[in-house]
């Protein structure tokens, strides 16, 4: 998210109550906006289908396509989207503009290729008995979606994430209204209605990309694929963390006790789903706290260390940015952990009521606070990776994502055993465990600060 503390200053810079409710306002919604909108979306689909659809089950097998699409899409394009990122850095860094968009042809064009080749077959593998329709617009999905998660980093990167978030609001718009029209055609229609609606996503996102460079003297380029271009490192982390997110849910969905066959071979676990589906929503204020506490304060404070590092400041300015910066995670942190604090206790407060309001069993309820927990101490891991991308210590976030991938799944198999009571414990601990190592870390690698940057000059 580098690059949105320029907007963010603006609108702190007003020295007002507004100016900073908007300030935090914006960052919800480019922090979170996206997939909010499409759980939203989804949502919306399944209340104004439900009176249209012939089969109610039809709703299910489409949620559960649809969450299958999201997490296959996300897991695989983790192998590229911080590798083309930080390409795409290096290039602006460099002024070579140029070359970008190019290379992003040719990433898309291998992503799609790729994407393709692998799902076709895994269609009639996955969906023995669906019809080609059906088999067809998962495929259609899957590459769309692929290919929209490496062109929002790429947009993301270059500071795009207001009109990014309009498009997503824009598409789902367009998800909504085709899936309840083409509702009375089933599963199929209600299918179609995504696919055309991340259809018009992608096609917007390219526009968007195109006008930004709208000079382009070669179509189509692969420098990313240069071997010395390469950071193995990146392309190990955005797939270890995005498989890390998602392996408790694929334990569930698989673990016979607590799932349900849906469709094909894809499975749902409506006791573990339901509540983590909730508990993402809560972490919409943190997120914002998040993205104007770091991208503002401690990015103002690291620029300044590392230009001083750069101009040759003196030693005691150079402590002072450090020590700056220290107070700014700190800062940053506390006001993270004390506003998902707050939400935690709200939805302790109001979730009886809101299960009720949704038709939703108060069995739930214990999960669901576990969930909250789980994912407000998420926003706090999220925080403390996105200082070590800074400090540019890949080492030590691909360390921590493995570490969360394996907690994650050891501790999830070990809830399972363990019985219900314990359900999204393994979650949970998983990221407190995952948190405390990434800030003890962060605590020494901060005391050594100056003696690290000097020597790797």
């Amino acid at each position: 998210m580098a690059g949105i503390g320029f907007e963010l200053r603006k609108l702190l810079r007003k020295n007002t109550f507004l100016g900073v409710l908007e300030a935090y306002a914006y960052a919800g919604v480019i922090g979170s906006g996206p997939w909010v909108f499409s759980i939203v979306g989804i949502l919306a689909v399944g209340i104004l289908s439900h009176g249209l659809i012939g089969d109610a089950a039809d709703l299910v097998k489409f949620q559960t396509s649809v969450t299958y699409l999201v997490a296959s899409s996300l897991i695989f394009t983790g192998l590229v989207q911080l590798a083309f990122t930080r390409f795409v850095s290096d290039r602006l860094f460099e002024n070579n503009d140029a070359i970008i968009v190019p290379n992003l042809h040719g990433l898309l064009l291998i992503v799609i290729a790729v994407t393709t080749a692998v799902g076709t077959p895994l269609m009639f593998f996955v969906f023995p008995e669906e019809t080609v329709l059906y088999r067809l617009l998962m495929l259609a999905g899957f590459v769309l979606l692929s290919a929209i998660w490496v062109v929002t980093i790429f947009l993301s990167g270059m500071k795009r994430y207001k009109a990014v978030a309009v498009l997503f609001l824009i598409s789902y718009i367009f998800v909504v209204l085709t899936s309840v029209a083409l509702a009375s055609f089933g599963l199929s229609g209600l299918l179609f209605g995504f696919v055309f609606g991340h259809f018009l996503l992608l096609a917007g996102m390219w526009s968007l990309t195109i006008k930004d460079f709208d000079k382009l003297d070669v179509l189509m380029q692969f420098d990313f694929t240069n071997i010395k271009l390469i950071f193995p490192s990146l392309i190990a982390i955005g797939f270890f963390y995005n498989l890390a997110v998602w392996i408790d849910k694929i334990i569930f969905w698989y673990y016979p006790a607590t799932s349900t066959q849906v469709i094909g071979h894809l499975r749902a676990s409506p006791i573990y789903d339901i509540p983590v589906f909730l508990s993402y929503l809560s972490i919409i204020p943190g997120m914002a706290v998040f993205l104007v506490r770091i991208e503002t304060d401690f990015v103002d404070y690291y620029n300044r260390f590392y230009n001083a590092v750069r101009d040759g400041g003196s030693l005691s300015y150079i402590e002072g940015m450090r020590d700056e910066m220290v107070f700014a995670i700190q800062q940053g942190l506390s006001e993270i952990f004390k506003i998902q604090g707050l939400t935690v206790l709200l939805t302790f407060v109001a979730g009886p009521s809101l299960l009720t309001m949704l038709g939703i069993s108060h069995l739930y309820l214990p999960l669901l606070y576990i969930q909250v927990v789980g994912a407000s101490l998420q926003v706090g891991l999220m925080a403390v990776l996105n200082v070590f991308f800074y400090l540019d210590q890949r080492r030590v976030v691909l360390i921590l994502c493995a570490e969360f991938l394996v907690l994650n799944a050891l501790l999830t198999a070990v809830s399972l055993y363990a019985g219900a009571a314990f359900y999204g414990y393994g979650f949970t601990v998983s990221v407190l465990i995952t948190l405390a190592s990434g800030l003890w870390i962060l605590s020494r690698i901060l005391d050594d600060l100056e003696y690290e940057t000097f020597m790797l000059q």
